[in-house]
């Protein structure tokens, strides 16, 4: 059998790659290679050489909302990060990379005196991840400016998605289905720049006030359950700064689960499936994971 090393000697290949350095979490064990792309022609090339091998691989952008094992992963990670990441303005629409930050993008907008995209400025992640995951805070989600986006399929063949295409729902989005998001084109509204930057500076505040952005997480646990909060669900328990291991129920936001240093995969999967039980048990609701589970 080729060897991992002989296959991908063309592309962008880090071997071997310990995962703790790709997560906002800070855990999981090695990636067999992560490949990083630089083109939609590298990674179509990517892609044929993958499915004509028969090797397992997965997408994945800034990993902000991603738990790996501590095994780590066997097989090819794409990261679509900084490799491809550019973005332009053209008027009233802002067109972007799937690797270019969420958070990048509304800074472009602010400063070309665009509003819509400040729900947005201080979500981790990638643009690509943002749409897969139909991704939103403080009352506003990415399909309120979602125009269209280029998606590719496994194939390498490129088709582009407009709104009706995307059966955006909560936390979903049709490119969980179809194939691995390339680029987005978002359509904004003139507003006045210093009125973007002070509510931008607004919810900044509010993030670093309520959430604790200090400590390797991977953002929200659990999706919000119809008619309640998840993180007054957990506190009413009484698990704020509950531990398994490494694993912590934030003391600033029980709706987070923090690595205090050290955490295994294996501790957040204990601790996640101790909160779901407590939480049944007093309040008869079943929360259900917001962040991907890789294993």
């Amino acid at each position: 059998m080729k060897s991992l090393l002989t296959i991908l000697k063309d592309f962008h290949v880090l071997y071997d790659e310990p995962l703790t350095r790709h997560t906002s979490f800070k855990i999981g064990g090695p990636a067999d290679a992560v490949a990083q792309p630089e083109s939609r022609d590298e990674l179509r090339g990517l892609l044929t050489i993958l499915k004509n091998e028969s090797i397992r691989f997965m997408i994945m952008g800034n990993g902000s909302n991603l738990l790996f094992s501590d095994n780590g992963y066997r097989g090819v990670i794409i990261k679509i990060n900084r490799n491809l990441s550019q973005l332009r303005i053209e008027e009233d629409t802002i067109w972007t990379e799937a690797g270019a930050l969420l958070s990048a993008a509304a800074s472009a907008a602010m400063n070309a005196g665009l509003s819509g995209l400040e729900f947005a400025s201080g979500i981790p992640g990638t643009v690509g991840g943002a749409v897969f995951m139909n991704a939103g805070a403080y009352g506003g989600e990415i399909k309120d400016v979602f125009v269209r986006a280029d998606v590719m399929s496994e194939e390498g063949g490129v088709r582009e998605f407009n709104l009706e295409h995307m059966d955006f729902a909560y936390r979903h989005s049709a490119v969980q289905e179809n194939g691995i998001l390339l680029s987005a084109c978002f359509k904004l509204h003139a507003g006045d720049h210093e009125l973007i930057r002070a509510k931008m500076d607004e919810l900044t505040e509010a993030r670093r006030s309520k959430q604790p952005l200090e400590m390797p997480s991977a953002g929200s646990v659990f999706k919000r359950p119809p008619g309640h909060y998840v993180g007054k669900l957990i506190m009413d328990c009484g698990l704020r700064g509950y531990s398994i291991g490494g694993a912590q129920v934030s003391e600033k936001h029980c709706g987070f689960i923090v690595n205090k240093g050290g955490a295994a995969c294996e501790d957040v999967l204990r601790l996640i499936e101790y909160i779901q039980t407590t939480v049944f048990d007093r309040f008869r609701v079943m929360l259900t994971p917001e962040i991907r589970i890789i294993q």
